[in-house]
């Protein structure tokens, strides 16, 4: 049986989701991306858990897409189509709907696909020496519109469009300035400082960061999308969660907030 590519480990209640192909800086398979939804899928309803960190290993995040499979499915309209809607975007998809903050461990490489996974997390901490960018004008063609759109919200016009347009390469500072990145740290330190940012999120109400997930995903969308938030954006009020926080601070203590 061929070993996953897309490893989930639970650590307490932070989960890591690992990108793994080694020898390609962990470039995404057509499989990778399968398996990559098939894990987020399975997050749903996972109580227990309150918060995810995504990686690579080895040092790198992700190089992009497997070129070498390229060959087999890119030249006919159907299966490029399949490719890009029905594996790329539902991974992506299932990134965007999860109900738990991510993390983005940002080492070495973060391009193409890399840019992509990183777009959907909440939170994105990156090495000093890692490179951003998705070249794929050199390969010509262009990155698929859902997911184009997706970068650019991320990371902003200027830079998304000399990525795509110029294949522009960027050092983490840069995607820092373009507030992409929460923090740029010596190479080192990433790991331990994204596991120690999930952790401070998991300390803290599971509803609340439900809640202020679905807000962000209803404002980005607009329109109906918000007016329905606004119905039930207060639903929470004879909670478990709302009385233990409101409890514990005016008991002076810290709060406990168990899984519902």
């Amino acid at each position: 049986m061929t070993e996953r590519q897309v490893s989930l480990r639970r650590e307490g209640a932070v989960a890591l989701v690992t990108l793994s192909n080694p020898g390609r800086l962990n470039a995404m398979t057509r499989a990778m991306w399968r398996e990559l939804r098939a894990v987020f899928d399975g997050l749903h309803g996972d109580t227990a858990l309150r918060c995810v960190v995504v990686r690579g290993e080895g040092g790198a995040f992700c190089a992009g897409g497997d070129i070498s499979e390229y060959p087999s499915f890119r030249f006919e309209e159907a299966s490029l189509r399949e490719f890009h809607e029905n594996e790329v975007w539902a991974a992506l998809q299932a990134m965007l709907d999860c109900p738990l903050p991510l993390v983005a461990q940002i080492e070495g490489a973060c391009m193409g696909a890399g840019v992509e996974i990183a777009s959907c997390c909440d939170i994105r901490l990156a090495g000093a020496s890692s490179k951003f960018g998705a070249p794929i004008a050199k390969l010509g063609f262009p990155m698929a519109p859902r997911e184009a759109a997706l970068v650019h919200g991320a990371i902003g016009d200027v830079l998304a469009r000399d990525m795509l347009l110029a294949a522009g390469v960027h050092g983490a500072q840069r995607l820092y300035d373009a507030s992409f990145l929460l923090h740029v740290l010596p190479d080192a330190e990433v790991p331990a400082a994204a596991q120690a940012h999930a952790a401070r999120i998991a300390a803290l109400s599971p509803q609340a960061a439900r809640l202020h997930k679905a807000t962000f995903t209803a404002l980005k969308r607009g329109g109906e999308a918000a007016q329905q938030l606004l119905a039930t954006a207060y639903d929470y009020a004879d909670t478990a969660e709302h009385r233990e926080g409101i409890d514990a601070f005016l008991g002076k203590r810290p709060p406990n907030f168990r899984p519902s």
